[in-house]
């Protein structure tokens, strides 16, 4: 090959080279590809999970919530007579042991205790008539546990980075409940309430504390 077709060989390669790249958008290596994408590890964690809430919580983990709701009372109930066999019948827990059931429960009952002012507020209900609290309900800001996780067979441990990213899902979900509920500033001691939520019991002993996903006045 002599020298002008090498130089015009060159010429070819690298007018094509330009138009291919006139083409191409470069990005550099560890950014986004794209405006707007989540970025990766911890940075992108409440992006991925409101996403995934927007796509789970009311799709998906409401009505689950609802369709496996027992009364509390018959709840309690089978509690009593045994943890395990009332979880095996009502609820939930993604092991086998060492872990708290996870149940979806509704009632209604009277409020016989309210603390507005707390952070952690929680109103302690009636349900059988006896002037006596048989179960509370959590209305927050400050609440606790992760029982909205956890009865929630689509919210996997393997599916997310780390314990960090699953307490963080933990979090945001309480949160998203908490945001659809009214909450008075003014005690509710004597009304009438109608909730369904979820409780993690460890023990037969623990109190039945309900994270409410609806909650409502009875007139």
């Amino acid at each position: 090959m002599g020298p002008m077709m090498n130089f015009k060989t060159m010429v070819a390669v690298s007018a094509l080279i330009l138009v291919t790249l006139s083409g191409c958008k470069i990005v550099r290596t560890g950014s986004a590809a794209t405006d707007g994408a989540i970025p990766a590890g911890e940075a992108g964690d409440g992006p991925r999970i409101n996403a995934l809430l927007d796509r789970t919580y009311d799709q998906e983990l409401l009505p689950l919530i609802k369709a496996k709701a027992v009364e509390a009372g018959d709840l309690r109930s089978a509690i009593a007579a045994g943890l395990d066999a009332a979880g095996a019948a009502y609820g939930y827990r993604a092991i086998s042991d060492g872990v708290a059931w996870n149940f979806a429960v509704k009632g209604d009952g009277v409020v016989v205790a309210d603390n507005p002012q707390a952070r952690a507020r929680r109103l302690s209900i009636d349900i059988n008539g006896d002037g006596a609290a048989d179960l509370s309900v959590q209305l927050g800001p400050v609440v606790t546990g992760t029982a909205l996780r956890d009865i929630a067979p689509f919210y996997r441990f393997g599916d997310f980075r780390d314990q960090i990213e699953f307490a963080r899902l933990g979090r945001a979900l309480n949160d998203r409940a908490l945001s659809g509920l009214a909450r008075p500033a003014d005690s509710l001691v004597g009304a009438k309430l109608s909730f369904t939520g979820v409780a993690a019991i460890s023990t037969a002993r623990d109190e039945l504390l309900v994270l409410p996903v609806t909650l409502e006045v009875v007139p």
